[in-house]
């Protein structure tokens, strides 16, 4: 499975029933998370999210509500016995913050615990799944944002070609990445006759904090999921912009020239108990638009919208 839970879709406050920013992004059996507001641990129990599958976590910035939930979920990772290396990426600093709390508290991890520092457009992590890419947007404070994208082959096998045609079947993953195939007799097999383009790699980008930034649509063209803070409906523009904010319309607006297959509109204030109005605002400019809503999966999937599961609550 590829997609997004919402762990928490608010802003400073916890308020109804609503909790600060968390998303688990599951990538097959991998779970990455960005950022980890007050409450994360507690809503990874609540939708039966492992954290034995969390080894990377992200934080865009140094605000509370994106990380005041991580020191309780790495103690009580150690609590329960983890050995695996965790790797934290964050902006500078939080390394000297959570090692001065295990410190006062004359806490021992019985795991490794490594600090990646943000830096502009830093290719940050490259696994069997993924590349991982930060970027910056404009905040009070040094703020990020995250690219995910798949790692796949550029072509897709056409496997009953490719056996016709007496290809060994140890070759197909070659095949995958363009290569021809020549037979010992010398005959050519070309790879466009056994193959075809592959679907575009799914990806999903993070634009945390920020301000209204039209240049992030170049950042997050045509990426399958777009998540986009939508703190203020649009009469409060002004306010928006004085905290460093956007609206709905504002993320909207972004994404009707970025053409995500989706946008998800998260971070809400906790001046607004109904959320409705968010898409009223939004559709009329991009109707692919969703609430991020806690306890909800969000699947990607290449050339289409992506389906919404949502998670029982436990």
């Amino acid at each position: 499975m590829v997609g997004l839970t919402i762990l928490g879709n608010n802003s400073a406050l916890p308020a109804h029933e609503r909790h600060p920013t968390a998303q688990a992004l599951h990538w097959d059996e991998q779970i990455y998370l960005i950022d980890c507001g007050e409450g994360t641990q507690t809503q990874l129990s609540r939708y039966k999210i492992r954290r034995s599958k969390i080894n990377h976590i992200f934080i865009s910035h140094l605000h509370g509500d994106h990380y005041f939930g991580l020191i309780g979920l790495i103690t009580s990772m150690g609590l329960m016995g983890r050995e695996a290396s965790l790797h934290l990426y964050s902006p500078p600093g939080l390394e000297d913050i959570i090692n001065l709390q295990l410190k006062i508290a004359d806490t021992r991890l019985p795991f490794p615990l490594h600090f990646h520092p943000l830096q502009a457009n830093a290719a940050l992590l490259s696994d069997k799944h993924v590349t991982v890419h930060c970027f910056p947007v404009m905040h009070r404070i040094p703020c990020w944002g995250f690219l995910f994208v798949e790692k796949k082959a550029p072509r897709s096998l056409l496997k009953e070609a490719a056996i016709a045609a007496g290809i060994p079947q140890v070759f197909f993953g070659r095949l995958k990445w363009g290569e021809d195939y020549q037979h010992k007799d010398g005959r050519l097999v070309r790879n466009d006759t056994v193959t075809t383009a592959a679907a575009p790699p799914l990806s999903y980008a993070y634009c945390a904090d920020t301000l209204y930034m039209p240049s992030l649509a170049q950042v997050v063209a045509g990426v399958s999921l777009l998540y986009h803070e939508a703190t203020f409906l649009h009469d409060e523009a002004e306010r928006a912009q004085s905290r460093f904010h956007s609206t709905a319309v504002q993320a909207a607006q972004l994404a009707q020239v970025a053409q995500p297959q989706r946008l998800l509109l998260g971070h809400f204030s906790s001046k607004y108990e109904v959320l409705d109005e968010f898409l009223k605002e939004a559709r009329p400019i991009f109707p692919s638009t969703d609430l991020a809503l806690e306890g909800v999966t969000y699947l990607l999937k290449p050339l289409r919208r992506p389906s919404i599961v949502p998670i029982a609550k436990g």
